[in-house]
């Protein structure tokens, strides 16, 4: 088995995983920007620049939010806009974060431009430069943010289905499994809209290229209704770790 898991490492390529911006739909943004004493047009500025790029503005109020971002708050990157400015520069840190409050993006910008409101947005321009455009392939399902519930259907562009979800556990941590596509899923802790593992099919039945949190790239598979990983060790071995349905 060991030797099958190796060659296939050798000839796969790498799963994304790591979650990025475009990776979401919707953006909230607060009311007001905190670190600055004015809105200097700011607020107006970024909120055009996003839905520039895709991305769906979400209402102050939250009750006001659609279902799929209401129902679950990991379908949401939180957005802001903090004042970095010094004796000669307007400059400004954008930052999303997800729901966990892990930073997702943060970039910087600034503007040799003296005047508070233009020179305020040219700065924000800058640090929205690195800002992609919204791709988001799929939706977490419905829970009431960090409790599962009954599942609700999720957006997928690659399958109108609803994504199918069990949940498993290997008596340490209990983890959701998530249908992105017909060749793709992951394992996700309730609540949370970064993977603890990303599964890729491979041309074995039941065998999958497995991209963990911490980078490392592995196997799974299924055995009598589980899933097991096999995971790395510093001495190169591999230990292997069953996930039982619950």
């Amino acid at each position: 088995m060991k030797k099958v898991s190796m060659l296939m490492l050798a000839v796969c390529s790498t799963i994304a995983f790591a979650q990025k911006v475009s990776d979401y739909k919707y953006v909230a943004v607060p009311e007001k920007f905190e670190t600055f004493k004015e809105d200097y047009g700011l607020k107006d500025f970024f909120t055009k620049a996003l839905k520039g790029k895709k991305y769906i503005i979400l209402p102050v109020i939250k009750d006001n939010w659609p279902s799929e971002a209401k129902n679950n708050f990991c379908n949401v990157i939180n957005a802001d806009v903090i004042n970095d400015k010094n004796l000669f520069k307007n400059k400004v840190i954008v930052q999303f974060k997800d729901c966990n409050n892990n930073m997702i993006l943060e970039s910087k910008g600034g503007s040799k431009i003296k005047e508070f409101d233009e020179g305020l947005q040219d700065a924000l321009k800058e640090a929205l430069i690195k800002m992609p455009v919204s791709n988001s392939a799929a939706l977490l399902p419905a829970s009431t943010n960090g409790q599962n519930t009954s599942s609700e259907s999720a957006v997928s562009v690659v399958s109108t289905t609803a994504p199918e979800a069990n949940n498993y556990s290997n008596g340490k941590l209990d983890l959701q499994k998530i249908q992105i596509d017909p060749n793709q899923f992951i394992l996700a802790r309730s609540g949370s809209s970064v993977p603890f593992a990303a599964f890729k099919t491979t041309s074995k039945n039941s065998v999958f290229i497995v991209k963990l949190a911490d980078g490392n790239t592995t196997i799974g598979y299924f055995e009598n209704g589980s899933i097991v990983i096999d995971i790395p060790q510093a001495d190169g071995r591999y230990s292997k770790e069953v996930f039982v349905a619950k």
